[in-house]
């Protein structure tokens, strides 16, 4: 009798495992086809929209996935890396939508009227970016993570950031970016800088870790910019970031 109270008891046990383990194995296999995407359209950092147009259908499932997913159990790394690579890839949806395209700025609402189902939530992308990411995970890193489908975005990771890995990726990310002669304009002869607007736009993000923008900015540097050096800002370029156009 006690066995077959034991065995039962196994049984019901593997029951209430099988939603969870079914659940987890999808979600795992939402990072596997997020990087296959990614790997497939990303050039460099830009996007190749032509080519993403004929994986609509890959894209569309993985908007489907971002909908549906499940963070009750979710660690905060995995929370993390979910939001980035949800963010990343509605902005690529969105862009498809509205393709051809020559700018985000030409769509009204391209970031703060249109709504996406994010694990069972309504939201827009700024909605997103700002409450699910920077007010839960105050780190001025994931500035460099975001892709905002404009030429003086940083470059899009042409894989999915993974919950084992997001701060590895991160870290990285922001090393390759602000080493990066194009976002970085360090100009010796007249011992200024150029940066990104980013910096200005969220000037309190990275207060929050160094005293000053430089001091941020030199802490991922191999060469750092020179204390005497004046900070300027260069004008953001809003022109889609499509590979192979300049």
């Amino acid at each position: 009798m006690m066995i077959k109270q034991n065995l039962y008891l196994l049984l019901m046990l593997l029951l209430l495992l099988v939603p969870y383990t079914a659940t987890r194995a999808q979600q795992q296999d939402f990072y596997t086809s997020a990087t296959r995407l990614l790997q497939g359209h990303v050039q460099q950092g830009q996007v190749n929209y032509r080519s993403l147009r004929q994986s609509q259908a890959e894209l569309q499932q993985l908007v489907k996935q971002i909908g549906g997913y499940t963070l009750k159990e979710a660690s905060a790394s995995e929370k993390k890396a979910f939001y980035i690579n949800a963010y990343n890839l509605l902005v690529l949806h969105q862009v498809l939508k509205h393709y051809p395209l020559k700018s985000v700025m030409n769509v009204e609402g391209f970031f703060d009227r249109q709504e996406f189902m994010v694990a069972g939530e309504s939201m827009t992308l700024n909605e997103l970016e700002k409450q699910k990411l920077l007010a839960n995970y105050p780190d001025a890193r994931i500035h460099f993570a975001l892709v905002c489908a404009a030429k003086s975005c940083p470059p899009l990771l042409n894989k999915a950031y993974t919950p084992a890995d997001v701060e590895q990726q991160l870290q990285q990310q922001a090393v390759n970016t602000l080493r990066h002669n194009d976002f970085i304009r360090v100009q010796p002869k007249e011992q200024r800088v150029l940066v990104s607007e980013i910096f200005k736009w969220y000037q309190n993000d990275f207060l929050k870790e160094k005293p000053s923008v430089k001091a941020y900015i030199n802490s991922f540097r191999l060469k750092p910019i020179p204390a005497s050096y004046k900070l300027g800002y260069y004008t953001y370029n809003w022109q889609l970031n499509e590979a192979g156009q300049q």
